[in-house]
């Protein structure tokens, strides 16, 4: 686990790092070839630059967010961005992490992706990457 948020994990409440925890090393795993850090001061991986999945605590718990999750097609990833493709979940407990359901949306986060890194130099317009 990236030395960075294994230290954002450790700062968290106890019931919260299990969750941290499981989260960081489940997306290690299933994008083992992911560049992740703290990013605006929260867990982030990345696949060619582009932001994927990360996570933060929120009020109503700790959010894992998918960066391209609104197209993702999935019912249980129901907060959506009202200004991007962003969908995510909220955790209280590592008991609702469903992992199986994880490693189908991480899977679908290298296929299905909208090219954040460039946001700025299209002046706020998302495009849908190809990937090969």
């Amino acid at each position: 686990m990236n030395a960075e948020i294994k230290t954002y994990n450790e700062k968290q409440s106890p019931g919260d790092i299990k969750v941290c925890d499981l989260l960081a090393k489940t997306i290690d795993k299933e994008l083992s070839d992911a560049e992740s850090k703290v990013w605006h001061g929260h867990p982030v991986w990345f696949l060619d630059s582009n932001p994927i999945v990360g996570y933060s605590r929120q009020k109503a718990g700790i959010r894992l967010m998918f960066w391209s999750g609104a197209d993702f097609e999935e019912d249980r990833l129901m907060v959506r961005g009202e200004k991007f493709k962003d969908a995510s979940i909220f955790y209280n407990k590592v008991s609702e992490i469903d992992t199986a359901d994880l490693i189908r949306w991480l899977k679908k986060s290298r296929d299905i992706q909208w090219d954040y890194k460039n946001i700025v130099k299209r002046k706020g317009k998302l495009e849908r990457l190809k990937i090969t």
